[in-house]
């Protein structure tokens, strides 16, 4: 079962949306893989790690984090996310 499961809609290319996630979970020392249609990701947030996976549909970038500290709650990851790749 998701502990999290969001959309963040965007009007860039998948490219570059995911280019900027990329580099922004890897900059936390957090790993992203995948390609155009899915891929997951781990990062390390206030010392606890964070783990999910993607997928796109059409200008819609899917999000189920599986895994995340228990006092972060899902509307905080879900506002970092869009914030950052908006």
């Amino acid at each position: 079962m998701s502990a999290c499961n969001f959309t963040i809609p965007f009007t860039k290319s998948v490219t570059e949306i995911l280019e900027k996630a990329k580099k922004t979970i890897e900059s936390q020392s957090g790993n992203f893989t995948g390609d155009e249609n899915a891929g997951n990701f781990d990062v390390s947030i206030f010392g606890n790690t964070v783990i999910g996976s993607y997928s796109v549909n059409g200008q819609n970038l899917n999000i189920d984090i599986t895994e995340k500290p228990f006092l972060v709650p899902c509307n905080m990851i879900e506002s970092y996310l869009k914030n950052n790749l908006n």
